[in-house]
């Protein structure tokens, strides 16, 4: 007679966590395979075929996002009451607000007592002519991408404001005779740049998702649309996450291969280097944790095991947008997170919410400040905090995006952005932190939404009930 085996607990945990088990090993063996074939002086097609598989799983998982977000967040705000919707949103932008700001300060403290900068020298570097970016433009595109003017276009483009710079010569005649003058003109254009508009799009999903709402009966064939749209996507993205443990080697083989003078890179800016991690690891063990333990009476530290795959997908990929599906499993499934809270709450959050980005930008601006010779005084260190964690919700959607928002504060701040150009050298390290850092944000933002809507989503659903029930009772009579 056959007979049952006994599964013991080791193996059913590596049974559950399969993945998470293949996609750390993917991890290890990108950083082994990078830095070995670093020392042979890859060829550029050698290195094409390495990222190959990672540059394909990213793009597999970028065709299901859009897709995802606009049939998630049309479905959980056509779910809710605007009573509800409203109170989910007010509490989400505070806790956004606030942990940005949060981390801001964590930023200016460490640049204070570490004092990163000082014995750094920035080096003659060849600097294009370029306007400055100024801080009225970038909330000027921040406004024009809330509310797009096509619901196409903003799939694939966004708003932004262009300066172009122009010089015209002119013959100026003097006592002296005839004297050559140069004029530097400005030209300020609102074009677009390439890039998915998700900010647009989740306003606009949210417009049609409280239109349906309102919609009643007329709605519910496009809710019940969204809704299964939404389900299905989900599970193509659970076929897809069964590559991440390939895609996740490639990534970090090929972007510890391409890396030049590594060692120097870190010497020079070992203070700088050394603060961002310090900082990111007190944000992520320390202040996240006892937010979320004080909100919601819950373990953070088991909560962080649960979103480790997407911190992973985050560190290879260094887009948290990539990682929603994760996340949303996280919480959906481990906290036990409302779908209709999570799935309006983690696209917002992932657009607005940047806690890693904030604290570099603040400490990295200190820096830069530092080295160019220029001293900063307690007020200036003050605006430079409200800057950052203002202009963090409206980071451009484009590769080292804080390193640009850094530039437009050093501008604000008189402090020549040229210094910058040393940051490039090791930004490909600390974009993947403080982009795990952002995740990490994301996460707690929905699970502290849900806890203190939950009672509202109850009662909210109570009162649904009743008038359903009334509506039939009606019917019948």
């Amino acid at each position: 007679m056959p007979t049952n085996r006994k599964v013991s607990p080791i193996g059913r945990w590596m049974k559950d966590n399969l993945i998470l088990i293949l996609t750390t090993a993917g991890a290890v063996c990108g950083f082994a395979v990078g830095f070995g074939i670093r020392e042979g002086n890859p060829s550029p097609d050698l290195l094409t075929w390495i990222g190959l598989p990672g540059e394909l799983f990213i793009r597999m998982l970028k065709l299901m996002i859009i897709p995802l977000i606009v049939s998630s967040m049309i479905a959980a705000t056509a779910s809710l009451n605007p009573k509800s919707n409203g109170r989910i949103s007010l509490v989400s932008i505070t806790f956004i607000v606030a942990t940005n700001s949060l981390s801001s300060v964590v930023g200016v403290v460490l640049a204070l007592i570490m004092k990163p900068g000082h014995g750094v020298q920035s080096g003659d570097t060849d600097t294009t002519d370029t306007a400055t970016i100024e801080t009225s433009d970038i909330f000027a595109d921040l406004l024009r991408n809330i509310m797009p003017d096509n619901i196409v276009d903003m799939a694939f483009q966004q708003s932004l404001t262009q300066n172009d710079v122009t010089y015209e010569t002119f013959t100026r005649n003097t006592t002296n005779g005839t004297v050559n003058e140069t004029v530097r003109k400005i030209t300020k254009t609102v074009g677009k740049t390439p890039g998915t508009n998700v900010l647009g799009m989740i306003v606009t999903c949210m417009l049609l998702g409280l239109a349906i709402n309102k919609a009643k009966g007329k709605g519910k064939p496009v809710l019940k649309f969204f809704t299964s749209l939404t389900d299905i996507i989900m599970i193509i993205l659970q076929w897809l996450l069964w590559s991440t443990p390939l895609g996740v080697l490639s990534l970090i083989a090929v972007s510890t291969a391409t890396v030049k003078d590594l060692d120097q890179n870190f010497r020079a800016l070992g203070k700088l280097v050394g603060l961002v991690v310090i900082g990111i690891i007190i944000h992520q063990f320390i202040i996240m944790p006892i937010i979320f333990f004080v909100t919601t009476r819950r373990n953070p530290y088991k909560f962080a095991l649960q979103i480790i795959k997407a911190w992973m997908i985050v560190f290879a990929t260094t887009s948290p947008a990539v990682a929603i599906p994760e996340i949303l499993s996280a919480c959906e499934s481990h906290q036990k997170v409302d779908r209709r809270v999570s799935r309006f709450v983690v696209p917002l959050s992932v657009t607005i919410s940047a806690n890693g980005s904030a604290l570099f930008i603040t400490s990295a601006a200190i820096f830069s400040g530092n080295i160019t010779g220029i001293s900063l005084n307690v007020g200036d260190i003050i605006i430079i905090s409200i800057l950052t964690a203002i202009c963090v919700m409206a980071l451009p959607s484009i590769p080292s995006s804080g390193i640009v928002t850094l530039v437009m504060i050093l501008t604000s701040m008189n402090i020549p952005p040229d210094s910058i150009s040393l940051l490039f050298a090791v930004d490909w390290f600390l974009d993947r932190v403080r982009s795990s850092s952002n995740l990490v944000s994301h996460a707690h933002c929905a699970v502290v939404t849900y806890h203190f809507c939950r009672n509202a989503l109850e009662q909210s659903d109570i009162i649904q009930d009743i008038g359903k029930d009334n509506d039939n009772t009606e019917l019948e009579v």
